[in-house]
């Protein structure tokens, strides 16, 4: 059966939801008409390159967008790089990336594969590997790619040019990176490719390279890098402020009311599928005091807590979430951990992964920010001796954990 694609205005208003980047909107109606007069639906591809294990909310603004596309009955390709993530994109970074073996690639492949079905539909998901041309690339081709882009065309991009001012070396591969991207779009034919907006630069060198080759050039969106738990910098698992898609229901509710008030409105615009008119109407009932944010941001922890680990997972974090901090109680279902001998406290926090480093737990520690067994701990040597009971650590007020010395 041939797909029926609803009403261009109405396609382009649920695509450009949330969007920064659209190039160009005239091209995107052009190709959404000629798609709904022939029935074909609009070939979509995003790229995720395989650098790390676990995919986070931060990457799942775009497997949103990809749903929007997928809703609408466009053919939509979870591309992942794995022969760009042995590379690593140069977008905004101020030094080279460390280089990933294949194995550490072909590992990262496997999981992203996986979890992207958080949010998009199984049956209709295409999942392609770059691999597959660039490897047959060879290369001959790859030299016969570069030599269509200028390296003072190249140099142009923000990025480049700020390491090339500050003496931050730029290694040869790295100005492949676009180029291979490129390829890609070439490779698949596509209609419309999406991306972050700091992959900008990156998806108009495929828009240049798919002209040259005789093709109608791809649509280009981009979304909004979404910003983390902290309120301040971009979701990054490095920089702490992440929650990870295969993180447990209490961590994901936790987190996520942890986030400042003034960031929901952005969360619930590019996590979820919430009216744009309705979240206004709640903004305005915050600012005049008719809501409290608390519970908005509650019912926003539900919802991201319940698409990642379902509905009954949701309803009892939010119970348990209500006991732990509502009411100064403990989780249910508390992580356990056992070390050898005698440590000290700040070190055991630290080795537990409760805090970034040894400095830094000893930090919590004279802060207050440490318990054990409900006795706030300030003392960042304090020996935790063998016992035959478990001690309960608390690290701020969401990290509980029961440690074991033996």
């Amino acid at each position: 059966m041939s797909p029926e694609f609803p009403p261009v205005d109405e396609q382009i208003a649920l695509i450009s939801r949330g969007a920064v980047d659209l190039v160009d909107e005239d091209q995107l109606r052009r190709k959404l008409e000629r798609s709904r007069k022939t029935a074909t639906p609009l070939i979509v591809k995003t790229g995720f390159d395989a650098s790390a294990p676990d995919l986070h909310l931060g990457h799942s603004v775009l497997l949103q967008k990809m749903k929007h596309f997928q809703d609408l009955g466009h053919r939509v390709i979870f591309l992942i790089g794995d022969f760009t993530a042995m590379i690593g994109d140069p977008s905004g970074k101020k030094a080279t990336r460390p280089q990933l073996t294949a194995e550490e690639v072909r590992t990262n492949s496997e999981t992203y594969a996986q979890q992207v079905f958080h949010i998009l539909d199984r049956e209709r998901t295409e999942i392609g590997y770059n691999s597959k041309w660039l490897d047959a690339l060879g290369s001959a081709g790859i030299i016969k790619l570069a030599g269509r882009y200028t390296l003072a065309r190249m140099m142009e991009r923000d990025d480049f040019k700020k390491r090339f001012r500050n003496k931050v070396a730029i290694s040869i591969h790295e100005l492949l990176y676009p180029l291979l991207q490129g390829y890609d779009s070439i490779a698949l034919e596509a209609d419309v490719e999406l991306g972050g907006s700091d992959q900008l630069v990156n998806l108009l060198v495929g828009r240049d390279l798919m002209k040259e080759e005789g093709l109608e050039p791809q649509v280009i969106l981009t979304v909004p890098l979404l910003v983390g738990t902290d309120g301040v910098e971009k979701m990054s698992k490095s920089l702490g402020n992440a929650i990870g898609l295969e993180e447990r229901a209490s961590e994901i509710f936790g987190k996520t009311m942890s986030i400042p008030d003034d960031l929901m409105w952005d969360w619930f615009l590019l996590l979820t599928d919430e009216p744009e008119s309705e979240i206004s109407r709640r903004k305005q009932r915050v600012a005049s005091g008719e809501l409290h944010p608390k519970a908005l941001k509650q019912e926003l922890a539900r919802r991201l807590t319940a698409r990642y680990r379902g509905e009954e997972a949701a309803a009892k974090a939010l119970a348990e979430f209500e006991s732990v901090f509502a009411k100064g109680g403990v989780p249910d279902d508390l992580p356990s951990a056992e070390i050898e001998g005698e440590i000290a406290l700040a070190k055991a926090v630290s080795q537990l992964d409760l805090a970034a480093s040894n400095r830094e737990a000893q930090r919590l520690v004279q802060q207050g920010a440490v318990s054990v067994d409900d006795e706030k701990a300030m003392d960042p040597f304090a020996v935790l001796a063998p016992r035959s009971q478990p001690y309960l650590l608390r690290v701020g007020k969401r990290r509980f954990l029961n440690l074991t010395v033996r």
